[in-house]
């Protein structure tokens, strides 16, 4: 039989496409989560009597719990099914938010917050598997899996737009409920529109294995992030050290294991870990998109919403990179678009380096549009070549470490570009503090922008504007610091990817489909 032939007869139809919109929903649901919460906290608090550290936990919970369980959901839906752990994540989803929703204190918020992200770690993997099984065929995969990641990053953007059209007319915990009827969509279609898909080789959930990747990911997740908010610190840096440690079991426990939790071998596929290699650089630039949200808030002076529809057109571009990149792949070597699109990106780069304290926006839309559009063919096709690199059988566990190695990079980037950013900003801040200004409020000052301008509070309007002049300048030092260096790495990861992805030829040019079919003992539509 012909390539054309077996094209055709894996071609999925509209069942799948269908299915295809019934996964996205979720995903595009997890990540509006991740981000919703930046305009209900002060709703939250205000209602509820949190304190600062409860405040923190509201907010930092759910993404620790989703990163932590990944590469276990990942595994578990290999093993009891992915449609199946899609529909308990789904149920348990809904269940969770109702529970935050309507959480009488902060500590139930928090306990909600941490089952949330334990049942959102079930989408990413059950989802990226579920369409490696339904897209057989190499384009309609890459298409398939542009969609789903162009609703899974436009969430991000989309959760504080959301959160405050709701905010503007109902309760804080109406932002929880959004969840209800898209949950309420995947389990009464999923049994009908989605493959169920399980390893039938694999062993027993190593118990074991799964504690040790949890005293692994969460330890280095949480002090990363301690380290970017307080700088070094003995405590962070402990954890960090600890979860290494445990990383170090954990691998090698997993070398010695007939069913590990996480194939190691998977690394050994050039494909995969270059592509990981790639996805994790590019995530690693995050901190930009976080400074380009305090500049708009604390710089310029605009409220959540107001600098979220301000970075809305980035994510726009973000999500039209996303769908079009596949598409685009199909005419161009994948190395070359991906290539050409982070030369965009750096320009991008390039444009947020000219943006000032007293400047208009245009430099920097136009910037952030440029670095989002410019990224988009990364992420979007390098997660196509994760999934279509390994068999079936390991789809999950290569989600899964997709998903994982992405939280790490996020973090780490936060950890070491916001570093760098503070270092830029203390060393130019100095100079704006008045001489006679108490330590305590000196120390603030010199800590971040904010500090500044809750101290400048206190003081005579004109030594006060002074202050938060000086400082917004010192804030836009450590700003083009993160940009530049931002850009220098978009122009490493170019390199990474002419030399890794140069055979790749565009999807489906004179390459075979993926002709194998998944053994009935594999898998089975019910």
């Amino acid at each position: 039989m012909s390539s054309t032939s077996y094209s055709n007869e894996l071609n999925a139809g509209l069942k799948e496409w269908i299915g295809l919109a019934v996964l996205a929903l979720p995903a595009l649901l997890v990540s509006i989560d991740l981000s919703v919460m930046i305009l209900a906290l002060p709703h939250i608090s205000a209602d509820l009597g949190a304190d600062s550290a409860q405040q923190l936990w509201i907010i930092d919970i759910y993404g620790f719990m989703l990163s932590g369980f990944l590469i276990t959901m990942g595994s578990l839906g290999d093993r009891i099914g992915r449609r199946k752990l899609l529909m308990i994540g789904g149920i348990s989803f809904a269940a969770a938010s109702l529970l935050a929703a309507f959480a009488p204190n902060a500590w139930t918020l928090i306990g909600a917050r941490a089952l949330l992200g334990i049942a959102g770690s079930t989408v990413a993997p059950s989802t990226l598997a579920l369409i490696s099984s339904m897209f057989r065929n190499p384009k309609q995969r890459s298409l398939a899996i542009g969609i789903w990641m162009m609703c899974s990053m436009g969430g991000m953007a989309l959760g504080p737009v959301f959160g405050g059209m709701l905010l503007n007319h109902f309760w804080w915990g109406s932002v929880f409920l959004l969840s209800l009827p898209i949950m309420l969509i995947l389990v009464l279609t999923g049994p009908v529109l989605l493959p169920e898909y399980r390893h039938p080789q694999t062993g027993p959930l190593d118990v074991t294995s799964v504690l040790l990747s949890l005293l692994a990911i969460l330890p280095v997740i949480y002090g990363l992030k301690q380290i970017a908010k307080y700088g070094l610190q003995i405590v962070p840096l402990l954890l960090v050290f600890a979860g290494l440690i445990f990383g170090a079991f954990f691998i090698a426990r997993q070398k010695r294991l007939t069913s590990p939790l996480l194939d190691l071998r998977l690394f050994a596929n050039r494909g995969f870990s270059s592509a990981l290699g790639g996805m994790f650089g590019i995530t690693f630039t995050g901190a930009t998109m976080l400074y380009i949200g305090q500049y708009l808030q604390f710089v310029k002076g605009l409220s959540p919403l107001e600098a979220g529809l301000f970075m809305l057109p980035g994510a726009i571009a973000s999500m039209a990179g996303m769908l079009l990149s596949p598409l685009a792949a199909r005419l161009v070597r994948p190395a070359r678009l991906i290539g050409a699109g982070l030369l965009i990106s750096a320009a991008g780069c390039l444009f947020l380096t000219q943006v000032g304290s007293d400047s208009g926006l245009t430099y920097l839309v136009i910037g952030y549009v440029l670095f989002n559009l410019g990224a988009a063919p990364l992420p979007s096709l390098s997660s196509d070549l994760v999934i279509g690199s390994v068999s079936p059988a390991k789809a999950g566990s290569a989600a899964a470490m997709l998903q994982t190695s992405g939280e790490f990079a996020f973090a780490l980037g936060i950890a070491v570009l916001g570093s760098i950013g503070t270092v830029v900003y203390r060393s130019q801040v100095t100079s704006s503090i008045p001489a006679n200004l108490p330590e305590s409020s000196a120390q603030l000052s010199r800590d971040s922008l904010t500090g500044a301008i809750e101290t400048a509070k206190s003081l005579t309007v004109e030594a006060g504007t002074s202050l938060v002049e000086g400082a917004s300048k010192a804030f836009m030092g450590g700003f083009h610091a993160i940009a530049a260096i931002s850009g220098v790495i978009m122009l490493g990861i170019i390199v990474l990817v002419a030399i890794q992805f140069r055979h790749l030829r565009p999807i489906g040019e004179n390459q075979p489909v993926q002709a194998e079919r998944i053994p009935e003992t594999e898998h089975s539509l019910l």
